[in-house]
């Protein structure tokens, strides 16, 4: 075990060391190269260090240079140092966070990493949390905790009797709801095609008068943190509106929940403490491997009615047993990335990580404007969009821009404009890579917008 697993770091590490000199996608031979993966499966054992061999000679030149720091696409983050190594760490403790007897350590963990996270993000000391694989399923547990207490006060217990004859839920939602919570809304049996649409503002904020009366059981959902602008709801305004009417508030705050861990940007994150549910990721601006999302809830019972669940072999801890709070039963422990991520940045780290990944999409979105593209939002946070004019041209840019290989970007449509959204969430983005990123981004523009 020792042999294979010192390859195996080896391995990894000369990746890493690797990337800042490859494209950040993929070559077409690499892709092609992963039909090596698709052989008979043979009878007998082959060695460890053959598998290993062939995953790396295989699949290594195949990935998307995530970890990189000029990869730009979709929010993602990279892996900080600390929880790069927590994770291969846990991967040899192997724990299942299902109960405190199953993993003290996680469970632990767990307890320590709320205390800290609450403080950090501005929410409730008493709000519970749970660690799940990503925002997705963070905004699916927040609603399903939504769902118990806007059905309870209304005299029905959704767990037991199910959504047959249940009183109909109201979902409120902005104009610009993200994919994610829509999906998990649909999972809920509340219906994605049912939910009531908000208009937005020119930045993709809900307009708080916009918001019909509340009757009935009624879920409001909120973002910190447009997927496409940064931008965040006004929290307060709309916390003021349905106060006093029993409908139950719930954030999507995929990455921009941790605006409240930066002094700077702090002020994006104000009212959002009055909610009663916030979902978010720690793969995405915390920078722990994926996948690690978190989900909080101001009343835990709320979060305990909605997902506990009970045998007889589940032995009850003394403490805290985590999947009281989450979907799952066994899942691995992700507390010890988010633990190892948080105790390396402390605050201060936390902050610069934040405030950085900000500063530097402001100086991409200026050197963009200067060159005459259109920076089609306020950028607030670690999103900009541009357009390199009709949107033909913006698309065959992007596409340039990605098969050049220098930083990978990714297309979107916003409120009818066709855009380049870039992305900066990683603690692996330099200075250097982005003077690098800039000066391939507006070389491809020029040769196409000037052909």
């Amino acid at each position: 075990m020792g042999h294979i697993l010192s390859e195996a770091t080896r391995r990894a590490q000369r990746y890493l060391d690797g990337l800042p000199g490859r494209p950040v996608f993929p070559a077409p031979s690499a892709l092609a190269a992963l039909n090596g993966f698709a052989t008979t499966l043979q009878e007998h054992p082959i060695e460890p260090a053959q598998v290993l061999h062939e995953l790396d000679a295989i699949g290594s030149p195949a990935t998307v240079a995530s970890a990189g720091g000029r990869y730009f696409g979709f929010v993602i983050g990279g892996s900080l140092p600390a929880a790069l190594a927590a994770n291969v760490l846990a991967a040899a403790w192997d724990q299942n966070a299902v109960l405190e007897v199953a993993s003290p350590v996680n469970a632990a963990l767990e307890k320590v990493c709320r205390g800290w996270l609450t403080s950090l993000l501005g929410l409730p000391r008493e709000a519970e949390v749970g660690f799940v694989t990503g925002a997705t399923m963070a905004n699916f547990t927040g609603l399903a905790a939504a769902r118990h207490a806007v059905l309870q006060a209304h005299g029905w217990e959704v767990e037991a009797q199910g959504l047959f004859r249940a009183p109909e839920i109201t979902v409120i939602v902005g104009q610009e709801v993200h994919a994610s919570l829509l999906k998990a809304v649909s999972m809920l049996g509340l219906g994605r095609d049912r939910v009531v649409r908000v208009p937005v503002d020119g930045q993709g904020r809900i307009v708080p008068r916009q918001i019909p009366p509340v009757e009935g059981p009624t879920i409001v959902c909120i973002q910190a943190g447009n997927v496409n602008t940064g931008a965040c709801d006004p929290a307060r305004a709309i916390a003021a509106r349905v106060h006093g009417t029993g409908a139950w508030l719930h954030v999507d705050g995929a990455f921009g929940l941790w605006a409240a861990a930066s002094p700077e940007r702090r002020h994006l994150a104000e009212g959002l403490d009055e909610a009663d549910s916030w979902a978010t990721d720690a793969h995405k601006w915390l920078n722990v491997p994926y996948d690690s999302g978190l989900v909080f809830v101001r009343e835990p019972r709320h979060l305990n009615a909605a997902m506990s669940s009970s045998a007889a072999y589940l032995i009850e801890g003394e403490t805290r047993d985590p999947h009281l709070f989450v979907p799952e039963l066994s899942r691995r422990a992700r507390a010890v990335e988010i633990w190892a991520a948080l105790r390396s940045l402390g605050t201060d780290g936390l902050a610069a990580l934040i405030e950085t990944s900000c500063a530097r999409a402001q100086r991409m979105a200026t050197a963009l404007r200067r060159a005459g593209y259109q920076v089609l939002n306020e950028v607030v946070l670690n999103q900009v969009l541009v357009a390199f004019g009709d949107p033909e041209t913006t698309r065959h840019v992007i596409a340039a821009i990605q098969k050049d290989g220098t930083c990978w970007c990714g297309g979107t449509v916003w409120q009818g404009q066709t855009a380049m959204r870039i992305s900066v969430s990683s603690w692996a983005t330099t200075d250097h890579d982005i003077n690098a990123s800039i000066e391939a981004i507006l070389r491809v523009a020029s040769d196409l917008c000037s052909a």
